[in-house]
């Protein structure tokens, strides 16, 4: 039998299914896992992580594809980006970070219909046997625990642009 904590989950399971857009109910209401809010971009973070500090950045604005960005809502969209690995350095002290965007269904993006790119920070390390033998992942830190360390240095950041 194989076993993974994750009491993350349980509010997922006992809630009401919300409907919509992650990112547009992130931006009109108070998420307890919204880290920014800026004019063109924001931050939260992944409540299904690969690894924690997982963050999805996206454009405030609800599109689904890079053409439909001006050049400030890009330069303020790669900004946040920059930023959040800066913050995430400083924080978790990663050994690297995969960084990346999905477009499309059968590009594995899960939410389509709004462009979000994938922070993700990587440790020496953070894959084993586990992941390999047993198709199962491990997330070392709770999600409250990672909000905590990273949204004090998120309430300071300021792009305006």
């Amino acid at each position: 039998m194989k076993q993974l904590w994750a009491p993350w989950r349980i509010e997922y399971i006992l809630n009401d299914k919300k409907q919509g857009c992650i990112f547009c109910r992130a931006l009109s209401s108070e998420d307890e896992f919204t880290l920014y809010k800026g004019h063109k971009s924001m931050v939260i973070m992944n409540r299904f992580p690969y690894i924690n500090g997982h963050l999805l950045v996206a454009p405030v604005k609800h599109i689904s594809s890079l053409n439909q960005l001006d050049r400030d809502e890009m330069t303020s969209l790669m900004a946040t980006i920059d930023k959040s690995i800066g913050i995430m350095t400083q924080v978790m002290k990663p050994d690297g970070f995969n960084v990346g965007l999905n477009l499309g269904k059968v590009a594995g993006a899960g939410i389509e219909e709004h462009l979000h790119f994938h922070v993700v920070p990587r440790w020496l390390g953070d894959t084993n046997a586990f992941t390999v033998f047993a198709e199962v992942r491990v997330i070392p830190e709770h999600l409250q625990a990672t909000y905590e360390k990273l949204k004090p240095l998120f309430d300071k950041l300021d792009l305006t642009l």
